[in-house]
């Protein structure tokens, strides 16, 4: 290195020297690591030469004491590491192992609220009161979107800091979309100074995420397998909101008036085309990702054991693939769009823009507004209802109807325990005449009498009385 100076060895991977390019005259020392091709650096902050070999001497020991004890040489800052691991996310992506996504939800955590928490610290400082204080600190330090979590008052600055930090995630949203800002996207704070608190959802999915940056750095021998975080605080979780048959039924209803109300053909052809993705996506349970993806090669006819018609899709999202059955009353949804459609190739996406582009966000204002019109925009946990929750109706309402657990996580391309887990309250309905019984003002239902055994007990008992009376007739 041309600006190592008075460059002295201690002993042999022990280096002394002064630096030619910074104008104080401090001594460093330079120390190799054994059985590796590396070095580490270290300034000793003195300008006196016996000091500075003492204080190289101490280093030395020191960095083998580390490695005896697996303890971390290198400074690794939780934000460096961070970026590693979305390096390897992104190139999971592209090799098409996780979707296309993932690695911007995984960004926007790990430059954001975890960069704030734990962005400067050294990894291997982060231990169990850092880990478990997460939750506290978000709630603290967070708002989120929606008053059924709570609110809580906040001061000036930090209502302005919110505000700030919307804009800055809008104008991002924006120029993820292809949208060029033209102007800088403004939000102003609540006049009432109150913000919703962080849901646990959120929170639980940001701790995975820190969870994950911290087993990758312990891959990479940055921390030892000590802090491997496994057990998460006890988080409320959610239930899914779902449309019930009657919301279903009114949608159904409310879609065909919106559709006719349209003042323009764009407009005609855009509600035509969102109307029956929705009525697709409840007869099947696709993901968003899922019918993003779909191309009119996809989709197959077909029939069943008894030869009854029915529409077979091979769906692609989340990384995965698979091959889900829908009523023929799904192929009939899917010709609407066909019929309309200036994209209708094998290979041509089957949910697009007017003029036949693969559509970025489903319809996702459309759908808004249509649930605005049937009044239906907000679930029963007063949660803005979004594309998901048509996937969540599918499941519910295939659950009432009886099907197996285990064939519905098939069709849905997830688990069992998933399905248990979300959907566990449907069972509960569908099965309280059991829940029930017993209960004071509750009597179980009493089975209809069997036709075929009532007439076959009066024949019974008709023939008996034919052969009583043979019996008794006078010879």
């Amino acid at each position: 290195m041309a600006f190592v100076t008075d460059k002295s060895e201690l002993k042999p991977g022990l280096i002394l020297f002064r630096r030619g390019d910074v104008e104080h005259r401090m001594w460093y020392c330079r120390m190799k690591m054994p059985k590796a091709d590396r070095y580490k650096t270290v300034s000793l902050k003195t300008t006196d030469i016996d000091v500075a070999r003492e204080r190289a001497f101490d280093q030395d020991a020191d960095i083998r004491f580390r490695l005896k004890h697996d303890v971390p040489v290198f400074n690794h800052p939780f934000r460096e590491v961070g970026r590693e691991y979305l390096l390897t996310q992104e190139a999971r992506a592209k090799r098409g192992e996780i979707s296309a996504a993932r690695p911007k939800k995984v960004r926007a955590i790990i430059e954001g609220a975890l960069d704030r928490y734990v962005g400067s610290t050294q990894v291997h400082l982060i231990g169990d009161e850092l880990w478990g204080g997460y939750p506290a600190w978000r709630r603290e330090n967070g708002a989120g979107r929606h008053k059924r979590n709570g609110v809580r008052e906040v001061s000036d600055d930090l209502a302005q800091a919110f505000a700030d930090n919307e804009a800055e995630r809008r104008t991002k949203v924006q120029h993820t979309l292809g949208i060029r800002v033209l102007r800088p996207i403004e939000v102003k704070p609540s006049e009432e100074r109150v913000v919703p608190f962080i849901s646990d959802s959120t929170i639980r999915f940001e701790m995975s995420i820190f969870g994950a940056v911290m087993n990758f750095a312990i891959k990479k021998r940055y921390v030892p397998a000590s802090q491997r975080f496994d057990e998460r605080p006890k988080l409320k979780s959610m239930r899914r909101d779902e449309f019930t048959l009657e919301e279903y039924r009114k949608l159904h209803t409310v879609g065909r008036k919106w559709i006719a109300e349209a003042d323009k053909p764009s407009s005609t052809w855009y509600r035509t085309v969102t109307y029956n993705m929705i009525l697709i996506a409840c007869n099947t349970g696709m993901r968003p990702a899922e019918m993003k993806n779909l191309r009119w090669r996809d989709i197959m006819p077909a029939k069943d054991r008894e030869g009854r018609e029915i529409v077979v899709l091979f769906v692609q999202g989340k990384g995965k693939s698979r091959k889900l059955v829908a009523p023929k009353s799904v192929g009939e949804y899917l010709e609407r769009i066909r019929v309309i459609s200036k994209a209708t190739e094998p290979n041509d996406r089957v949910f697009t823009n007017v003029t036949g582009k693969p559509a970025k966000t489903l319809y996702s204002s459309l759908i808004a507004d249509l649930l605005g019109e049937a009044i239906l925009r907000e679930g029963t946990q007063g949660v803005p209802r979004s594309t998901y929750c048509f996937r969540h109706t599918y499941a519910t309402l295939r659950l009432q109807e009886g099907v197996d657990v285990y064939f519905l996580a098939e069709q849905m391309g997830t688990s069992v325990h998933m399905i248990e887990q979300h959907y566990g309250h449907v069972n509960t309905i569908k099965h309280a005449d059991r829940v029930l019984q017993g209960m004071a003002g509750w009597e179980m239902p009493q089975p209809e009498p069997d036709d075929t055994r009532t007439k076959a007990s009066k024949a019974a008992a008709t023939r008996g009385q034919s052969k009583r009376g043979q019996r008794n007739k006078p010879h």
